[in-house]
């Protein structure tokens, strides 16, 4: 959680510090890990995408950019990174740009949606003003398009 930013207790690491730190941001977001002293490749894939959201919100980002946060993730690990994303919504001290295909999850936890269409916004609406069958049906207008 501390890439460029360690606490330094000159000349070393203050190790304990930083655990201490980064148990009290996970708990506060609301991720539990059995002990961040785990190694990251035992970690699961929620838990990996929730520990890179709580870095970005504890290094006083203002625009979190998320491009696919649940590709290839189980529905408890999507569910878990769906809240922390609610939450941070509720919280209202990050914008949160989401780059999904799932317009289900989109419809969920955004405030407008924009489809982009050969780079360009072809639609903007404000989540609550759309439906998953309005952007199904666009997408698939644009694929039974003669080229």
């Amino acid at each position: 959680m501390f890439l460029n930013r360690e606490l330094v207790r000159w000349p070393l690491l203050n190790n304990r510090a930083m655990r201490k730190r980064a148990e009290q941001h996970l708990k506060d977001m609301g991720v539990n890990l059995p002990d961040v002293r785990v190694e990251v490749a035992k970690l699961s894939g929620g838990q990996r995408q929730a520990i890179a959201v709580a870095r970005s919100v504890y290094s006083d980002a203002r625009v979190l950019l998320l491009d696919e946060p649940l590709a290839a993730m189980g529905a408890k690990e999507g569910t878990m990174i769906l809240d922390l994303i609610r939450d941070l919504k509720r919280r209202g001290d990050v914008s949160v740009i989401i780059i999904a295909h799932n317009y289900a999850q989109v419809l969920d936890v955004c405030d407008r949606v924009n489809l982009l269409q050969h780079g360009r916004i072809t639609f903007d609406k404000r989540a609550q003003d759309t439906s998953l069958k309005e952007l199904t049906d666009l997408v698939v207008a644009e694929y039974r398009r003669p080229r």
